[in-house]
């Protein structure tokens, strides 16, 4: 295991919407977040930027907020390129890039990449090995560099633990906390994800969160994942069910949001970062950050 060093305190932001922004603005929010104090902005790989260049600008746009990848996808770059890539900004930016590596899903690699996805956990175990082993010549930061790996089932959670700082699990409820920390035990690095709709009205509170979930429920990563935590096949179905929604999505008052926060930390979570949804996700909540920043008492 690699031992977790990068502080990123207890609550970060998790968000794509800077990838469809001018990068002047995303990194304006870049240091609108730091300043909200924030411990780490989380951002994904798609379709749109690419993650390490993007880092890049954002840590080059703050002086202290972590810059985590959520997730990078290891199928985008071999292991060479991507430890060279970890290493290079974690000299320039000491202790301040978290990686975060993982296997994405079926449609990014297969349909729009074109490549074999068919042994997703034991590409990712190669890939590590690969990893440890590239050369890099170029100068290396102090601290190490860290990683954490995207994980979910049991295997996945292990190999995060044994192999790197630890994992960071998304589209999960606080009982999927729980199984992780019992899973990985207690010195790996647990970063979870949270979605939260500031709504109070039921009906448009869910809506929006269905919204948002809806490209998640049919993967089968995340609905088999659901199926393990007792949810049924029901439940995933059509937008999901109420129960599901409400497992997922932290929706109503500010309180409401902060509850299920701490209901990770309650879980075993050493850092939750929370991604704000709106209409789409492309939202860009700039005022809700500024509102959860202070009932969280960052500001």
């Amino acid at each position: 295991m690699q031992h977790p060093n990068v502080d990123i305190g207890t609550y970060g932001i998790w968000t794509g919407a800077l990838d469809a922004v001018p990068s002047s603005l995303a990194r304006e929010c870049a240091a609108e977040i730091e300043e909200l104090g924030f411990g780490a902005l989380w951002i994904p790989e798609t379709v749109f930027r690419e993650p390490f260049v993007h880092s890049a600008f954002l840590l080059e746009a703050t002086s202290s907020m972590v810059v985590a990848t959520g997730i990078v996808n290891r199928y985008g770059r071999d292991p060479l390129t991507c430890n060279a890539a970890m290493q290079t900004l974690n000299e320039a930016y000491p202790g301040r890039f978290l990686l975060g590596l993982g296997v994405s899903h079926g449609h990014l690699v297969s349909g729009i990449r074109k490549q074999d996805w068919s042994k997703p956990y034991s590409g990712m175990v190669e890939y590590l090995d690969r990893m440890q082993e590239a050369l890099f010549f170029a100068p290396m930061g102090d601290p190490p560099a860290q990683m954490v790996l995207a994980a979910l089932g049991p295997k996945m959670l292990r190999l995060a633990a044994e192999r790197t700082a630890g994992a960071h699990p998304y589209f999960v409820p606080p009982e999927h906390t729980a199984i992780a920390r019992e899973t990985m035990g207690p010195e790996p690095l647990l970063a979870v994800e949270q979605m939260v709709v500031l709504d109070t009205d039921p009906t448009t509170a869910r809506a929006t969160a269905r919204a948002n979930m809806a490209i998640y429920l049919g993967l089968p990563n995340y609905a088999n994942n659901l199926l393990r935590l007792g949810f049924t096949e029901a439940d995933v179905a059509d937008g999901g069910s109420d129960r599901l929604v409400d497992a997922i999505v932290a929706w109503g008052t500010m309180d409401d949001a902060l509850a299920r926060v701490q209901a990770h930390v309650d879980a075993g979570a050493d850092h939750v970062c929370v991604q704000v949804l709106g209409a789409d996700q492309l939202h860009l909540p700039r005022t809700e950050w500024r509102e959860l920043a202070a009932a969280l008492g960052l500001v």
